[in-house]
């Protein structure tokens, strides 16, 4: 079952326009390559926002001589901060469904197996639960959070 490409896997040609539809194998190469070039574009525009990011931080503020709009930036960069460990998060959850998408396993739920629907995945390229599992999970949480 689980199929190991290299990272050069390009060899795989897509039609332009292309989007995986129910009517083909599921997680058939086209599907995976398309997936992989998905995840690997956003996971490069994470890191060049993640850039621009620090070369603003790196600005100094310490030169603004009023306080208040010293704080202002202070408070902005903090945001800015929080949003960027979300997305160094969501960089470690691209690379693993990437490799998954190596290991042959995406796709596929890990709670039942069964395959995830391809506009989920499509939404969600990092998802690794059904709609059903997800919203099973979820209703656990909030059970076990209302205790």
């Amino acid at each position: 079952m689980a199929k190991k490409n290299d990272a050069s896997s390009s060899s795989i040609e897509l039609p332009a326009g292309y989007k995986p539809t129910t009517k083909e194998p599921f997680m058939n190469e086209r599907q995976q390559e398309y997936f992989r070039r998905k995840l690997e574009a956003w996971k490069e525009e994470i890191i060049r926002e993640s850039r621009t990011t620090i070369e603003a931080l790196q600005e100094d503020v310490g030169t603004m001589p009023d306080l208040a709009d010293r704080a202002s930036t202070e408070t902005d960069r903090s945001l800015e901060l929080r949003a960027r460990d979300r997305q160094r998060k969501l960089i470690s959850k691209i690379d693993s469904a990437l490799r998954r998408i190596d290991e042959g396993t995406y796709g596929y739920c890990e709670e039942t197996g069964e395959p995830i629907s391809l506009k989920r995945l499509d939404a969600r390229p990092v998802a690794t639960l059904s709609l059903e599992a997800q919203e099973r999970h979820e209703r656990s949480e909030r059970v076990h959070r209302d205790d």
